[in-house]
């Protein structure tokens, strides 16, 4: 310790150095509540339907867990991967996502900022991480069973994701189109669905292209997810408060929406325009396994773990340099917090390889073995509870699979809490988290029903969305925001593999060419729910300009 004296003899400032010894302990004092907090967060959101599914099996099935130590592996792998991944998201792209969205507007033109928009929703599709389970999917379908499915998923697995991509762009353009002209989300959401209906009618006229029609609208679920959501917001965000005038308190709503209904529009037409104009090949080059797309429980792990890191690094580096590009040489602004931006990357680029890794050797066997063994409640030989009742066990089952699944996501949460904060209270967390969670529970139901049933997913999602068109159109346009988005934050990084394996299992063992369908039902039932609950709030309150002060009261109820 030194001191400094001034003239009068009495100390004017006081110099103290220390040296600290950095050493492992000091470090894990430090550094280990907070990675065990961020552990801590992801085991909360995946344990609760792991061990449903393990006590499902045992108690319910009463089966055993197959390779239960590799699927314990696969699913730590999975924890540190999104924590890893989710705290990579929040300290690398998120802060540059929305530093673009707070200048784009204010420095380029109206062109400018649409052409960022479209190659923002592009890059940001390629680098969700479900967009691997939507891959690692086709190697359970081979050409016997759908000879598009088989084509679009294993001969042209690239195409099938860059038209969901290009779908993700083009909603991505619209919404922030809408916060440019202030129009209602009603005035894009009905036309969207009046052009997504028709293309699901065509694909049903043919038995060849009647098995695309579930997975096209499951696409719309894979998209919105924890990369595409945050930073297709920051710039809606960005853009309605630099140039949109609303009071509604929706700034940024209704892009999720659009991102979640344009990318079944593009993949109909993909496909359809390949099967009419005499392009399916079921023996041409390009064969992809499901090792390829990152997840696949036949390979070995070394092979799962070089497949799983080339698709980590096309995912994030290209999205990752479009932001900088823009960043530096569009809107010349310098890189702030560049070592926390990069360090945030490198935990992205980490946290994706470990999760892909732990979806192919944890997440996927698991739901596809729990999937596979649900017939036997019903089914011969076994048949446990017998023909109806096993059938009653198996849709009670997919109810609360979603139900806790949906409670368990972390964008629910986000989204209730921000719903609650934009709307003064008016509408409580918990009712919008609890009309979520039952619309997703009742909406697996029903996929995992058509399933078992073999009903043609058509039938279900036509008049679903002649409903959904019908309410939107009387309801409120703050409850038809928070409704169409409500979907959007239900299929999680968590949710999309396991209900997908399982859709996939249970098809397998009852004999339907594939499990597609669960996704898309799941993703019908919060809108459901929530566009009703809407309406009953402000149908049962007589005097409309009392009708803010009375939401809360029915909140509270």
């Amino acid at each position: 310790m030194t001191h400094a004296h001034s003239d009068a003899g009495l100390p004017s400032e006081v110099e103290v150095s220390y040296k600290v010894k950095i050493t492992p302990r000091l470090v894990s004092a430090i550094l280990g509540p907070y990675i065990g907090g961020k552990i801590a967060e992801q085991v909360k959101s995946l344990l609760p339907i792991t061990v449903f599914l393990f006590l499902f099996q045992l108690v319910v099935l009463r089966e055993g867990i197959s390779d239960s130590i590799q699927i314990t592996v696969g699913l730590s792998g999975v924890v540190l991967g999104l924590m890893f991944f989710m705290d990579g998201i929040r300290l690398g792209l998120i802060p540059l996502g929305q530093s673009i969205g707070a200048t784009l507007p204010a420095k380029a033109g109206l062109w400018l900022i649409l052409g960022f928009a479209f190659v923002l929703g592009v890059g940001a599709t390629y680098a969700e991480p479900a967009i691997a389970t939507l891959r690692a999917a086709g190697g359970n379908i081979g050409p016997a069973d759908s000879v598009l499915l088989f084509e679009m998923l294993n001969q042209r697995p690239a195409l099938l994701v860059a038209s969901v991509a290009a779908g993700v762009g083009i909603a991505t353009v619209l919404g922030v189109y809408r916060f440019v002209r202030h129009w209602s989300l009603k005035l894009l959401l009905l036309p969207t669905i009046a052009v997504a209906l028709p293309l699901t009618v065509v694909a049903e006229l043919h038995p060849e292209t009647r098995d695309l029609t579930a997975l096209a609208w499951d696409t719309g679920a894979v998209t919105t997810g924890s990369v595409t959501v945050p930073l297709v917001l920051a710039l809606g965000v960005g853009v309605s408060t630099v140039l949109g005038k609303s009071d509604t308190g929706m700034g940024g709503f209704g892009i999720v929406t659009l991102a979640s209904l344009w990318p079944v529009i593009t993949v109909f037409i993909v496909c359809l325009t390949i099967f009419y104009g005499g392009w399916a090949s079921t023996d041409g080059p390009g064969l992809t396994t499901t090792a390829d797309a990152g997840a696949g429980s036949g390979e070995s792990l070394a092979e799962l773990v070089a497949a799983s890191m080339r698709g980590t690094l096309q995912a994030i580096v290209p999205l990752v340099a479009l932001l900088y590009i823009v960043q530096r040489f569009v809107l010349k602004e310098e890189i702030r917090q560049g070592t926390q931006i990069l360090l945030g990357i490198v935990f992205a680029l980490i946290g994706l390889l470990l999760f892909q890794v732990g979806l192919g050797w944890g997440l996927i066997p698991l739901g596809q073995q729990v999937g596979g063994n649900v017939p036997s409640a019903f089914a011969l030989p076994d048949q446990l509870y017998g023909a109806t009742g096993g059938r009653v066990v198996a849709v009670v089952f997919a109810f609360v699979l979603g139900y806790g699944a949906t409670l368990a996501e972390p964008a629910l949460k986000a989204l209730a809490l921000t719903v609650e904060e934009i709307t003064a209270g008016a509408f409580k967390r918990q009712l919008l988290a609890q009309a979520v969670a039952v619309g997703v529970g009742l909406g697996l139901a029903a996929g995992l029903a058509q399933i078992i049933f073999d009903w043609p997913i058509t039938y279900l999602v036509i008049p679903s969305y002649v409903a959904l068109a019908g309410l939107t159109l009387v309801s409120d346009e703050k409850y038809v925001n928070i409704g169409w988005d409500s979907a959007g934050v239900t299929t999680g990084e968590i949710t999309v593999p396991l209900v997908l394996a399982m859709g996939l299992g249970v098809a397998g063992a009852v004999g339907v060419p594939d499990g597609f369908g669960m996704l898309t039902m799941g993703s019908i039932g919060p809108i459901l729910t929530v566009l009703a609950l809407g309406l009953f709030i402000v149908r049962t309150t007589p005097d409309p300009a009392s009708r803010h002060d009375a939401v809360p009261v029915m909140a509270e109820g």
